[in-house]
C-alpha cells in the first residue's frame, strides 16, 4: 500500500507541476494579448480606422442631402417620369447613414475597446461605400434618362422657373433683415443678414450662368452641360440661403413674442420652489435657499436686456429652468414634476430649436466631420421625440438632451472650420455684407 501510494504521489506531482506551469503560462498569454489590445498603439490604430470609416460616413451624408435635391428636383421638372432608382437609393442612404450614425457614436465612447472600434469602424466604412456605390448607379441611370428625354433647352426653362419661383418665394430679404436690426441686437440678426446676401449673390449668378446656357444650347457647336451643373449648384445653394434667411427670421420673431410668458413663467417656478424649500430639513433648505438667490439674480441680470436679446434670452431661461430642477432634487412631488415640467417645455423646446438651426449651419459651413453630424442627426431626432412625446417630464429630458447634442455639434463644427482656417485648408470667409442690397452692417 505504502508503494501505491508513493507511485501515485510520483505521478501526480510531475503532473501537477506541468499543469501549473501551463495555466501560469496561458493567463500571463492571455493577460499580454489583452493588454496589447488595449495599448496605445492599438487604440491609436483603432482611432484611424473610425476616422477613415467617418469620412466615408461624411461622404455618405453629403450623397444623401444632395439626392434629396435632386429627387425633388426630378419630381418637379419631370412630373414622376424619371426613373424611380433615384428615389430607391435615397431611401437606401438614408437609412445606411442613419444606422451609421447611431454605431460611429457608439464607438465615440472612450471606453470602447479598440476591437470592437476596428470592427464597427470596418462595418460602417463597408456599408457605407455599397450605399455609395448604390447612388452613383443611380445617379448615372437618371443621367441618362435625362440626356434621352430632355434637351438642354428644356433644362434651362425648367432652371429659370426654378429660380423665378425662388425670387418669389424669398420677396424682399433686406426688408427681413431691416425689420430685425431695428429690433434687435447685431447677434440675433447677423446669420439673417449674412444668409440673405448669399442667396441673393447666388440668385444673381444663378442667372448669369443660365444665360450662359441658354446661348450654348442654341449653337449646336457649344454644349450647356457646365453651365447648366454650374447654375444648379448655384440655385441649390440660394435655395439653402433662404430657407436659413427666413428659419432665423422665424426663430428671432418667435422668441421676442415668448420672452414675456417665459420670464412669468420661471418667475412662478422660482415661487414654487421658495415653497418647497420651506418643507425642507435646515441644511438642504439653506443649500436650496442659495441657489435659489443665485438663479434669481441670474434671472433678473438677463432680464436686463432682455428685449434686445429675445434668442438668448429664451435659452438662458431654458437652463435655468434646468439648474432649478437640479437644485430641487426628489424634494418636490410628482405633481410639482409635472407641472413644471408643462412650463419650462415650450422655452426648452425653443432653445433647442434655435441651438439645432445653428448646429445646422456651422456644419454645412465648416463641412464637418462624422462627429459634429452624428451629434446633429442626435439632436434632431431628440428634439423629434421632444415633440411627440406624450409626457411633460420625458418630453423636456428629450429637448434638454438636444440642446446638448446640438451645442456639441456646433462646437465641434466651429472647431473644425478655425482647424481648417489654420491650416489653410479652407478659402477665406465669404466677405461681410456690409451695406450692399439696403442691409446694415453687421460688423
Amino acid at each position: 500500500m505504502p508503494e501505491l501510494a508513493t507511485a501515485i504521489l510520483g505521478w501526480l506531482v510531475p503532473a501537477l507541476v506541468v499543469f501549473g506551469v501551463a495555466a501560469i503560462a496561458l493567463a500571463v498569454i492571455v493577460w499580454a494579448v489583452r493588454r496589447a489590445r488595449r495599448s496605445p498603439r492599438a487604440r491609436a490604430a483603432a482611432e484611424h480606422a473610425r476616422a477613415r470609416a467617418g469620412a466615408t460616413l461624411v461622404r455618405l451624408d453629403d450623397e444623401v442631402g444632395e439626392l434629396d435635391l435632386e429627387v425633388a428636383l426630378s419630381g418637379a421638372l419631370y412630373g414622376g417620369d424619371a426613373p424611380v432608382s433615384l428615389r430607391r437609393a435615397r431611401l437606401t442612404a438614408q437609412h445606411v447613414r442613419d444606422a451609421a450614425f447611431e454605431e460611429y457614436r457608439a464607438i465615440s465612447d472612450p471606453a470602447v475597446l479598440p476591437d470592437e472600434i476596428r470592427r464597427v469602424s470596418a462595418r460602417i466604412e463597408r456599408r457605407a461605400g455599397e450605399a455609395l456605390a448604390a447612388v452613383a448607379a443611380a445617379r448615372r441611370e437618371h443621367g441618362d434618362w435625362v440626356r434621352a428625354n430632355v434637351s438642354a433647352a428644356e433644362q434651362v426653362e425648367a432652371a429659370r422657373r426654378r429660380l423665378t419661383d425662388l425670387r418669389a418665394s424669398m420677396g424682399d430679404p433686406a426688408a427681413l433683415v431691416a425689420e430685425l436690426s431695428a429690433r434687435f441686437a447685431e447677434d440675433e440678426w447677423r446669420d439673417a443678414s449674412r444668409a440673405a446676401h448669399a442667396a441673393l449673390s447666388e440668385v444673381a449668378e444663378a442667372q448669369h450662368l443660365l444665360d450662359q446656357a441658354a446661348a450654348h444650347a442654341g449653337d449646336p457647336s457649344l454644349t450647356a452641360l457646365p453651365d447648366l451643373a454650374a447654375a444648379e449648384r448655384t440655385l441649390r445653394q440660394a435655395e439653402s440661403d433662404a430657407r436659413t434667411l427666413e428659419e432665423t427670421h422665424r426663430l428671432v420673431m418667435q422668441a421676442a413674442q415668448a420672452v414675456p410668458g417665459e420670464i412669468a413663467a420661471a418667475r412662478t417656478a422660482l415661487r414654487q420652489a421658495t415653497v418647497t424649500r420651506e418643507h425642507l430639513e435646515p441644511a438642504d433648505a439653506e443649500r436650496l435657499g442659495a441657489e435659489l438667490r443665485a438663479v434669481d439674480d441670474e434671472l433678473n441680470r438677463i432680464e436686463e436686456d432682455a428685449v434686445r436679446h429675445p434668442t438668448r434670452t429664451v435659452d438662458a431661461i431654458a437652463r435655468l429652468r434646468g439648474r432649478l430642477d437640479l437644485a430641487l432634487g426628489d424634494a418636490r412631488t410628482a405633481q410639482q414634476r409635472l407641472r413644471g415640467a408643462r412650463t419650462a417645455l415650450p422655452g426648452t423646446l425653443a432653445a433647442a430649436r434655435g441651438a439645432i438651426a445653428q448646429a445646422e449651419a456651422s456644419v454645412v459651413h465648416a463641412r464637418a466631420g462624422a462627429d459634429a453630424r452624428s451629434r446633429l442627426l442626435s439632436a434632431q431626432r431628440e428634439l423629434a421625440h421632444a415633440r411627440q412625446a406624450q409626457d411633460p417630464v420625458s418630453a423636456l429630458d428629450a429637448a434638454r438632451r438636444a440642446l446638448r447634442d446640438a451645442e456639441d455639434a456646433k462646437a465641434l463644427a466651429d472647431f473644425a472650420r478655425l482647424s481648417a482656417a489654420r491650416t489653410g485648408e479652407r478659402g477665406p470667409a465669404p466677405a461681410d455684407p456690409g451695406s450692399e442690397n439696403g442691409f446694415p452692417p453687421s460688423e
